[in-house]
Order: C-alpha cells, then sequence, then structure tokens
C-alpha cells in the first residue's frame, strides 16, 4: 500500500528524534528508494593518480564564458523568473578554493527536466536546457544566470512534490574529489514535506542548502539574485548527497 503525506510526515517526525549529524541519512526510511540503494559496505578507497589516467580532466580552455547562463543556450528565451545565483567555494577554514569546476542541472520553471525519465506532465521549455557551468575565479567565487525552477511531483508516496531547487556538482583537484548537493530557494512551503531534505536531522545543517535572496545581486529590471557559499571542509561543511542518482520521477 502506497504512503499517505501523513505517514511520510509521522515518519520524518520520528526520524527527526535520532540524532543524525550534519549530514543526509544514507538509510532515511521516508525517502524510500535510499533503502534500496544505500551503501551498505564501507567506503573503498581507489589511487587518485591511477584514476586520472582515465578520467576526464578540464582547464580554462575547456569552459567557456558563456556556459554560465543557462538562459542564452537556444534561439528564444526560456519562460521563467530570470535569476542569478552567486556565492564562494570555500574551506573549513573560509579561505577561497579557486579553479573548481562547479556543473549545475535544474528542471525548467514549470517543475520539469529535460530528460527521457522525467515523466512529469508540465511542458517543455524548448529554450531551456538546464545544464551550466562554470569555474571558480582566484577568489573562490563562481555566478551563473538561469530561470528559477519549479517544484515537481515524484514518487516517493502519494501527493509528493519536491522543493525547488538547484543541484551542484564541484569538482577538486581530481575526479575523485567530486561533491554533489542541492541549493533550494528561502521560504519554500514544501521543507517539511520534503524527505530528501528532512534526511539531513540538524536543522541548521538543513539552512546551509537554502540561498539567501541579495538585493545587491539583482539586476534592475532584468533579474532577481541569490547568493549561496559552498564550504567543502569543517563544522560548517555543505550538506552532500550520497548518491548522484536522484528521486524518481
Amino acid at each position: 500500500m502506497e504512503s499517505s503525506q501523513a505517514d511520510i510526515n509521522r515518519e520524518i517526525e520520528a526520524a527527526a528524534q535520532q540524532s543524525g549529524g550534519p549530514q543526509p541519512k544514507i538509510d532515511y526510511a521516508p525517502y524510500r528508494s535510499s533503502i534500496l540503494r544505500h551503501p551498505k559496505q564501507p567506503a573503498h578507497l581507489i589511487d587518485p593518480e591511477a584514476v586520472e589516467l582515465w578520467a576526464p580532466a578540464f582547464g580554462h580552455r575547456d569552459v567557456a564564458d558563456d556556459e554560465a547562463d543557462l538562459t542564452i543556450q537556444h534561439a528564444g528565451t526560456p519562460l521563467g523568473e530570470r535569476i542569478v545565483v552567486t556565492g564562494r567555494v570555500l574551506d573549513g577554514d573560509g579561505r577561497p578554493v579557486a579553479g573548481q569546476l562547479v556543473e549545475v542541472w535544474q528542471a525548467n520553471a514549470a517543475g520539469r527536466y529535460r530528460h527521457q525519465r522525467d515523466q512529469h506532465p508540465a511542458p517543455h521549455d524548448p529554450n531551456f536546457t538546464g545544464v551550466g557551468r562554470m569555474l571558480t575565479g582566484p577568489d573562490g567565487t563562481y555566478r551563473f544566470q538561469t530561470i528559477k525552477p519549479g517544484p515537481y511531483p515524484w514518487r516517493n508516496h502519494i501527493n509528493a512534490w519536491r522543493p525547488a531547487h538547484i543541484h551542484f556538482s564541484i569538482f577538486g583537484t581530481d575526479f575523485t574529489q567530486r561533491l554533489v548537493t542541492q541549493m533550494y530557494f528561502p521560504g519554500d512551503p514544501l521543507f517539511p514535506l520534503d524527505p530528501i531534505y528532512q534526511s539531513i536531522t540538524d536543522p541548521k545543517a538543513r539552512e546551509l542548502l537554502i540561498a539567501q535572496y541579495d538585493h545587491d545581486v539583482t539586476t534592475p529590471e532584468w533579474s532577481t539574485g541569490y547568493r549561496w557559499d559552498i564550504v567543502l571542509t569543517g563544522t560548517h561543511r555543505t550538506p552532500l548527497e550520497s548518491d548522484t542518482e536522484e528521486e524518481v520521477k
């Protein structure tokens, strides 16, 4: 029997009573598919130099400036609220991390991804792919322009909806150093109902995933602005996804 939102809410409330630390719980019952695919074996150390022999590599010449603008990838203008997202990638001591490859992907303004698995009956936007990338500058800053994504349903339980979010991937100095996480928008009413967001049981850690509206980033008569810093290590480390494959829609 498929669970209702009330069932999930009770499970979220029960899980919140158990200390889980600042990172998402990898075996989190309210997030149904995590039960089936969470790691059951300890992490396996690999040789990063060997990986570099066959993994892709990148440099400044490989990442064009216009890849950081998700609104200009097609002939027309995508639908939705135009936004700028910026922030800094920092280490645990607050020092900027320069030259990091930041990749982002997201749903369109109607809450639909541009891939075959997404069967949400919302319209595709022919002028929006929802994928971009950029390198951090000397002060660790990244910045991109996009469309504010919409919330969307998924099949975790009856009437399950995900809060609007943007996926981030951060590559370090080699391809064994990858952080995958999600950035959310302030004031989303779906936060208490979402088992992925709630899989981080520490409320202060969850807040680290929410961008802040920044009027200084807003461009007059053009776009609104959000600021979100990513911390790679330490007590204020940004929570990350344990799985690179997300929810079943």
